[in-house]
């Protein structure tokens, strides 16, 4: 071999063997949890309870929720749980607020009662319902509180279990004292409602047809809803008390003429009268004051052939009961179904929730025709 010579040895690039890319991996979707029926507004299941607390506040209670409610509809930040705002575990029986100074509202549940001044519980509750509600049964379906008739009268209750219910009259009243501290600290709408109709002395004795008489016995016993409560199916699973309002009626000493057989007045035509009750979507009509308050086209004949002196005002207390997806109004004095267009029961989720579309889903919950 020459010396000279160069000898070149060949290099190789030597590549690595590449590992085959591993698929990206596979994102199972979990299904998404059942929303609660309950926790629904719109799902049509029933309520266990309505409350209307002293300062004019409404909240439904349904399974362990609950909601607050305006006149339209749900308010934002509902529902929520009955246990994290009330302490009590849902589902709950009853509740009512009482129409006095005081306004204190009540939640029954089982054998136990609580007391709260507002949203705050008092002290040493709950309580057996057979010690603060004597000959008042456990597990009640239904409850609501009506005022005394007078300051020399006393406030009632009314409790519905299965087919029958009882009327309780409360032992004790708020003093003088009390209600003048109430009213300065944390007066209650709803009594101020009542008492402005109270001073007018005229009132007395047919406050005294609505909501008995100052000398009434404390306990009637049972007695059956059906019988007493016309047009009403039990068992029902709320009531609550509406407000009480003036409507326009004859006195009853002077029943109106009588038009003879062949006048060809034409009776006013309610649609006329009531312009916009079948189109307008306002919620809680006849809770809140507007013209369903009081079906006037009842006594359209009446008041045009009667003299203006005539033409007196009477009070008025409803008390509305909820089955299943619908509701009743009742007039507290005749104790009957009101007549009204649309007619009773109506939906509560329409009325009640603002619900546009309702689920119908649950045909076992809707009411029977």
């Amino acid at each position: 071999m020459n010396p000279n010579t160069t000898t070149i040895t060949p290099t190789f690039n030597t590549i690595a063997p590449t590992t085959p890319a591993s698929p990206p991996p596979t994102t199972t979707l979990q299904p998404t949890p059942p929303v609660d029926p309950n926790a629904a507004p719109c799902s049509g299941r029933p309520f266990d309870a309505f409350l209307q607390l002293k300062n004019g506040s409404i909240y439904a209670f349904r399974g362990e929720y609950f909601f607050e409610l305006d006149d339209k509809s749900i308010l934002p930040g509902y529902p929520k749980l009955i246990q994290d705002v009330w302490g009590i575990p849902g589902p709950i029986d009853a509740a009512f607020t009482r129409i006095n100074c005081q306004g204190k509202s009540y939640i029954f549940k089982g054998n136990k009662y609580w007391r709260f001044d507002g949203d705050v519980l008092d002290e040493d509750y709950p309580r057996d319902i057979s010690v603060g509600f004597d000959g008042i049964p456990d597990d009640i379906d239904a409850a609501f509180a009506i005022p005394a008739p007078s300051h020399r009268g006393r406030e009632k209750a009314y409790f519905f279990k299965g087919e029958k219910y009882h009327q309780y009259e409360f032992k004790q009243q708020p003093s003088h004292e009390e209600c003048v501290l109430m009213s300065r600290s944390s007066p209650s709408v709803l009594f101020t409602r009542y008492t402005d109709l109270f001073c007018d002395q005229t009132w007395e004795d047919l406050f005294a047809e609505l909501f008995g008489g100052p000398y009434s016995s404390h306990d009637i016993g049972a007695r059956y809803t059906s019988r007493d409560w016309h047009g009403i199916r039990s068992p029902v699973d709320a009531a609550m008390v509406g407000r009480v309002y003036l409507s326009p009626k004859p006195t009853p000493s002077s029943p109106p003429p009588s038009r003879r057989r062949g006048s060809r007045r034409r009776r006013p035509n309610r649609r006329r009268g009531h312009r916009g009750r079948h189109s307008r979507h306002v919620l809680f009509d006849d809770f809140w004051g507007y013209d369903d308050w009081f079906d006037y086209s009842h006594f359209s004949d009446m008041m045009e052939e009667m003299p203006t002196e005539e033409q007196k005002s009477t009070p008025v207390q409803n008390v509305y009961f909820f089955k299943r997806d619908k509701y009743y109004r009742v007039d507290l004095q005749t104790k009957r179904v009101d007549s009204a267009s649309p007619p009773y029961p109506r939906s509560i989720a329409k009325y009640w929730l603002g619900c546009k579309q309702e689920d119908t889903s649950d045909s076992s919950r809707a009411e029977k025709k």
